[in-house]
């Protein structure tokens, strides 16, 4: 299996059909021996969705728990417009997306042209709200020639790009921080750009404490312009950050940052009404109290 940087010297062309079958559900993913043991091999502390009952369950169960309760399919996607947030949107989509611009939807008869008709149909964005009229006038000229799109696909664990539109598309490969020579996908030619288990690995090693940090997981396309480059990705006239969400939550868990998010925690709490509000001043006339050292009424002394 290729490591990181591997993949970010030498893309790996996959010799598959340019669109493959179907992506199995995660019951599916189950019996896949590297992917199980991969999440096997994480021993994150204990999480509240670990009830007790399960502990005295037999080890070949428990060994699911962590991949069956994390979405392995979902991408998080973001456009963005010289560094302003167009889109973003979640892709549940078990076999994937197809990124394009225009009107025109794919069909089982054209599927050379769009596509399977199976993937999710993400459009781009309009560009009514981009100010400046010459960054309107390029970005529209390359929307223009978006119309066939870029497919991200899932297959086997792994997420694979295919440009088919005119507009030229790079990419950047999870990790790269020193600007590099362009990195632009062939067209029609399926090229992986993110492995779950190399992720898996890299996690694991940084659980062990092998690794400093855990392991990158974005991968950025740029569409009709050089990338990377010298010039940071918010200087580009359109970019998509991809972000497979089962390596978000992985990294979020194993790295403490879970519990504290504010999407996984919704505090319900109703507003303060006048018996709150009595409460809330008793409190901090209390807090002044010990502040000062001030014994209150109900105060023992102590000798």
């Amino acid at each position: 299996m290729p490591n990181m940087m591997e993949l970010s010297l030498n893309p790996r062309i996959s010799d598959s059909p340019l669109f493959g079958p179907v992506v199995p559900m995660s019951s599916d993913l189950q019996d896949r021996g590297g992917l199980c043991n991969g999440l096997q091999d994480l021993n994150p502390p204990p999480a509240p969705m670990m009830e007790a009952s399960s502990m005295g369950q037999n080890h070949q169960t428990c060994k699911y728990d962590l991949l069956s309760s994390v979405p392995l399919t979902d991408l998080d996607l973001k456009v963005q417009y010289r560094g302003r947030t167009a889109a973003s949107l979640l892709v549940s989509n078990p076999q994937g997306c197809r990124l394009y611009a225009g009107h025109l939807e794919p069909s089982p008869d054209q599927v050379e042209l769009f596509g399977p008709v199976t993937l999710q149909q993400v459009q781009f964005p309009g560009t009514s709200e981009i100010q400046n009229q010459k960054q309107k006038f390029y970005t529209d000229a390359l929307l223009d020639v978006m119309d066939r799109g870029l497919i991200l696909e899932l297959w086997e664990q792994d997420l694979y790009a295919v440009r088919l539109c005119q507009c030229k598309v790079f990419w950047s490969v999870p990790g790269t921080s020193e600007p590099g020579p362009p990195n632009p996908l062939e067209r029609e030619k399926k090229v992986r750009v993110f492995s779950l288990n190399d992720f898996l690995q890299g996690l694991i090693l940084f659980q062990r404490g092998e690794t400093p940090n855990p392991p990158p997981f974005e991968v950025y396309f740029c569409f009709g312009e050089d990338w990377p480059d010298k010039k940071p990705k918010e200087k580009k006239l359109i970019i998509v950050q991809v972000v497979p969400v089962v390596a978000r939550i992985l990294t979020e868990m194993f790295s403490g940052e879970l519990s504290w998010s504010t999407d996984s925690i919704r505090l319900q709490i109703s507003n303060p009404d006048v018996k709150d509000r009595t409460v809330e001043q008793f409190k901090e006339l209390q807090r002044l109290l010990q502040s000062q050292h001030i014994q209150g009424p109900w105060t023992p002394s102590v000798p």
